[in-house]
């Protein structure tokens, strides 16, 4: 069923920027399938207009659904991102789009705020699209699970989890013989990226089956070992400036290996909006709310972890 009331005219508000994200830019301009380039080329994030301008010709836009409403946290950076998606409306709080726009997307990626954002347009009703990770805590875990069991409808995804790069893999698998050991490389921290580290490398083992995590490291140089019932063992490295390694994913098995490094970011970002207007039109996620759920019992183990000196943790299920 619907969660909007015109499915083939979709009006979406795109909410909030922090330090180091710029999906409001790169989102927008994705969904509205428009972009003042002069204007983007100037947002702070290089790859930004690089990858834009590198996606296939056409393949801007997703139909029926528009970026009307851009709020951000600094009011500066609102009408940057409006001028540079070409945005028509700007807005001076976040909660000024209720009753204007249909769904929102709350475009930050620090977990511990996301409670307290989603909140006035959780009791206003209208759908959500969390960034990545949903949150980093038990507490606001509690909250977002007793919503979801209340029949509020959002959702939130990594676009790792769509890369067509580490989704090939997915069905090369049996070449491999048995796996044995899963590693990914990734850059920033286990709080903001760990989840993409995570959901590039989750569809690869039965769901509901990661069993343990342990943290070696430091903060900056997070190196998490993930164990799962099929006995095979994931090791998770994120450490903070590891960008020559963004997104290396290995397989390794009894019989063979396998490699893949995540690069069309356009198409992950892409699919991942695609999904969530999707799952506007028919109340469908993309993933099973369960998942969600025990990847962030996964990032919050994996805090614990750290916070302890490195002790195994059993991961909540």
């Amino acid at each position: 069923m619907s969660l909007v009331p015109n499915p083939d005219n979709i009006r979406l508000a795109m909410l909030g920027m922090v330090d180091g994200n710029g999906h409001p830019y790169s989102w927008s301009a994705i969904i509205n399938g428009r972009y003042d380039a002069d204007v983007m080329a100037e947002c702070g994030y290089p790859v930004i207009p690089q990858y834009l301008g590198a996606a296939p010709k056409g393949a801007l836009g997703i139909p029926g659904a528009e970026v009307t409403h851009i709020w951000c946290d600094d009011p500066v950076d609102t009408d940057k991102v409006a001028r540079a998606a070409l945005i028509p409306n700007q807005v001076s709080t976040a909660e000024d789009v209720i009753g204007h726009v249909d769904a929102v997307i709350v475009a930050t990626d620090r977990g511990y705020e996301h409670v307290d954002r989603c909140r006035p347009f959780i009791e206003a009703g209208l759908p959500i699209f969390i960034d990545k990770p949903m949150t980093d805590n038990a507490t606001d875990l509690k909250q977002f699970i007793a919503w979801h069991e209340a029949g509020k409808p959002f959702m939130s995804t990594s676009a790792l989890g769509y890369s067509k790069e580490f989704r090939a893999l997915d069905t090369q698998l049996d070449t491999v013989g048995e796996p044995r050991l899963i590693t990914i490389t990734m850059a920033k921290t286990w709080e903001r990226y760990g989840i993409h580290a995570l959901e590039a490398i989750y569809p690869m083992l039965a769901a509901g089956g990661y069993t343990t995590i342990s943290h070696r490291g430091t903060e900056a140089r997070n190196h998490m070992h993930l164990t799962h019932e099929s006995g095979v063992d994931v090791m998770l490295h994120v450490i903070d400036d590891l960008y020559g390694a963004f997104g290396h994913v290995s397989v390794f098995g009894t019989k063979g290996s396998l490699t893949a490094k995540f690069e069309d970011t356009f198409y992950a970002f892409k699919t991942q909006l695609e999904g969530y207007v999707d799952y506007l039109r028919t109340g469908n996620s993309p993933v099973p709310f369960s998942e969600t759920v025990e990847l962030m019992n996964i990032i919050i183990a994996g805090l614990e972890s750290r916070a302890a000196g490195g002790i195994v943790v059993d991961i909540v299920n």
